[in-house]
C-alpha cells in the first residue's frame, strides 16, 4: 500500500498532537492533585463529588448558624446572670428592711437603693447585641422592648422566639422574650396570693400559704373577716359578693395555727383587730418592675404603731415571695438556655464528624494516585519522545535525498 507524503505528515502531526494533549492533561492532574479536571474525566464520580460538595457546604452553613446561636444564647446567659445577681441583692435588701431596729428614715435609704436597682434592671431588660438589636423584644428586635411610663414600665415587644436552623432537622430558639422573663411572674405562691387590707388595726400578719389539694381548688376570691380577736369567718367573695353568709369556713383563731379550706392553707400570726380583714385571691401575672415599685412604696410608707408595722411586714413578705418567684423564672430560663448551648455543642461534634466524612468521600472520588500518575506521565513522555524521533527518521526516508 502506498502512503502519500501528505497523508504521512498529517497522520504523524495528529498523533503527536494527541500524545502532547494527553501528556499536558496528566501534568495538569498532577499539578492540581486531582484526577477529575472536567466532568468528562469521570462523569459518575464528578456528579457524586458535586453532591458531596453541596452537602458539605450546607453542613458548613449549619456550623455558622450554630456559632451565631451560641453568640446569642451566651449573651442572654451573661445578661440573665447579671439579672440574677441583681435579684439576689434585692432579696437581701428586702430581708434587711424587716429588721425591727430600722426606723422610717433608714428604710427610705433602702428605698433609694431599690430605685437605683430599678433603673439598673430597666437597662438589663433593654440589652442590645453587637448588631444593636434588642435581645428581649421577641421578634421586635429594632424597637426598645421596655419603656418607663408614669404608671410603671410598658413592654413593647412580643412573645416570639427567633428560630435558627442549626442542623438538617433542628430549628433552635436563640432567644426568650422579655415578657416571659420580666413580666409574666406569678404573684404569691404561684397559685394564690394572700394580703392584709389597708386599715387593719391589729398587728396580725398572713403568710403566703400553700396548696394542700389541687383538685379542691376553686380559684375563687375569699375574704377572711375577723369578728373578734379570736373568731373569723371566710367568705367566698366570688360566689357571694355581698357576704350574706359564711360560705367557705369559720372558726376560732389561734395564732400560727393553719386555716384550711377549699384545697388551700395558710396561717396568720399576731393579734388581729376585731374588724380586721385579709384576702385570698388567685395568683396573677405581675412584672418584676411592679414588684420593686410596690416594695419601694412599702418602704417609704411610715410604719406607725403595731398596725403600721404589720402592714410593713405583710408588704415585705409579699415582695420577698414575688422576688423568689422571679428568681425561679429566671433560673428556669437560664436552664433552658444552658440546655440549648449544650445541644449546640453536641451538634458541633456531629457536624465536625460529617465534615471529616465528606472530606474522605471527596478524597475517594477526586484524589489522584500520585505513584500511578507519575508512572503514566513517564510512560507518556517516553511515548511522545519515541514518536517524535521516529517521525524525524521516517520523514528523511525520501527518494529525493538520493538524487544528485
Amino acid at each position: 500500500m502506498r502512503i502519500s507524503t501528505t497523508s504521512f505528515f498529517e497522520n504523524a502531526s495528529s498523533k503527536i498532537s494527541d500524545l502532547q494533549a494527553t501528556l499536558a492533561h496528566k501534568q495538569a492532574q498532577i499539578s492540581a492533585n486531582t484526577r477529575i479536571l472536567t466532568p468528562a474525566d469521570d462523569p459518575v464520580a464528578a456528579a457524586a463529588a458535586v453532591e458531596v460538595t453541596q452537602a458539605d457546604g450546607v453542613n458548613t452553613q449549619y456550623a455558622a448558624n450554630r456559632e451565631s446561636a451560641k453568640t446569642a444564647l451566651t449573651l442572654q446567659e451573661t445578661t440573665l446572670s447579671s439579672y440574677t445577681d441583681l435579684l439576689q441583692n434585692i432579696k437581701t435588701l428586702t430581708v434587711a428592711a424587716g429588721n425591727g431596729a430600722l426606723d422610717d428614715t433608714q428604710r427610705s435609704y433602702l428605698a433609694t437603693e431599690l430605685s437605683n436597682n430599678y433603673d439598673q434592671l430597666l437597662g438589663i431588660a433593654n440589652t442590645r447585641d453587637s448588631a444593636g438589636n434588642f435581645i428581649f423584644g421577641g421578634y421586635k428586635t429594632t424597637s426598645q422592648p421596655f419603656t418607663a411610663t408614669a404608671g410603671g414600665v410598658t413592654y413593647n415587644g412580643d412573645q416570639g422566639q427567633r428560630l435558627l436552623q442549626v442542623s438538617t432537622s433542628r430549628q433552635l430558639p436563640i432567644n426568650d422574650s422579655g415578657t416571659d422573663i420580666f413580666s409574666n411572674i406569678k404573684t404569691g405562691n404561684g397559685t394564690f396570693t394572700t394580703a392584709g387590707v389597708a386599715g387593719n388595726t391589729g398587728n396580725a400578719v398572713i403568710n403566703p400559704g400553700t396548696v394542700t389539694n389541687v383538685a379542691a381548688l376553686t380559684n375563687h376570691n375569699y375574704s377572711i373577716d375577723f369578728t373578734s380577736a379570736t373568731a373569723f369567718k371566710v367568705y367566698d367573695v366570688t360566689l357571694d359578693p355581698g357576704k350574706a353568709a359564711p360560705l367557705a369556713a369559720s372558726g376560732t383563731y389561734v395564732p400560727g395555727q393553719a386555716i384550711a379550706f377549699d384545697g388551700l392553707q395558710f396561717d396568720i400570726s399576731g393579734t388581729p383587730g376585731s374588724a380586721d380583714r385579709f384576702t385570698v385571691a388567685p395568683s396573677t401575672n405581675q412584672s418584676i418592675f411592679t414588684s420593686i415599685s410596690n416594695l419601694i412604696t412599702t418602704l417609704k410608707t411610715p410604719a406607725i404603731g403595731t398596725a403600721g408595722k404589720a402592714a410593713l411586714l405583710t408588704g415585705l413578705n409579699a415582695a420577698n415571695t414575688n422576688f423568689s418567684a422571679a428568681l425561679d423564672v429566671t433560673l428556669t430560663v437560664r436552664a433552658s438556655g444552658g440546655s440549648r448551648l449544650q445541644e449546640l455543642d453536641a451538634l458541633d461534634n456531629e457536624g465536625s464528624a460529617r465534615t471529616i466524612q465528606y472530606a474522605a468521600r471527596l478524597s475517594t472520588l477526586q484524589d489522584l494516585d500520585l505513584v500511578k500518575a507519575y508512572t503514566e506521565l513517564t510512560q507518556q513522555q517516553a511515548t511522545l519522545t519515541a514518536a517524535q524521533q521516529s517521525f524525524v527518521k521516517i520523514a528523511n526516508l525520501s527518494l529525493f535525498n538520493y538524487i544528485n
